[in-house]
């Protein structure tokens, strides 16, 4: 199956690692202080829970299959937003799904897709420590910013695993 990765998550995977810096954009200790604000009044909203990572989530549709587990793959479509409601992704737009490995994102997808089950769909709302932290994702995101997503989940593929001793090209 091919692996479909938007640009965004992409960034993610390929930056992970990377330091931020103000001069990538934008002043992260003021992202930080409108992103708390947003996050204080959304964590007051009927249904929303608050994970000790920050992560706030709303379950919208249950879903009623498997949830992921930090090695699967998943297929979604979403849509990613800043707090004033700014897109900077969506796999609706290009008319596709994702997919992607769900310990090679930010961490607030790794944590909140294993909150779903297959066919739910759910709102999460990330604090910059588990989205791009001060390092942002210029030029769209910019340092300390908190980032609100709206994920469908479609379908988890587990990873394959071979039987000891299995030689390498071996299925």
């Amino acid at each position: 199956m091919k692996r479909e990765l938007s640009g965004l998550l992409l960034l993610a995977l390929l930056c992970a690692g990377l330091p931020g810096s103000a001069a990538a954009g934008g002043d992260p200790e003021a992202n930080g202080e409108a992103g708390a604000a947003f996050l204080s009044e959304n964590a007051g909203k009927p249904g929303v829970v608050k994970t000790d990572s920050g992560l706030q989530y709303l379950i919208v549709v249950a879903g009623a299959g498997a949830r992921p587990t930090p090695t699967s793959t998943v297929t979604v479509r979403y849509r990613g937003t800043l707090i004033d409601g700014t897109e900077f992704d969506s796999s609706y737009k290009r008319n596709a799904p994702a997919e992607f490995p769900l310990n090679g994102v930010i961490p607030c997808w790794t944590e909140g897709l294993q909150k779903m089950k297959v066919g739910g769909k759910a709102k999460l709302a990330c604090p910059a420590a588990i989205a791009y932290g001060d390092r942002g994702a210029p030029p769209k995101i910019k340092p300390g910013s908190a980032l609100l997503f709206e994920v469908e989940l479609l379908g988890i593929e587990e990873p394959s695993v071979k039987p000891a001793g299995t030689p390498a090209g071996h299925p």
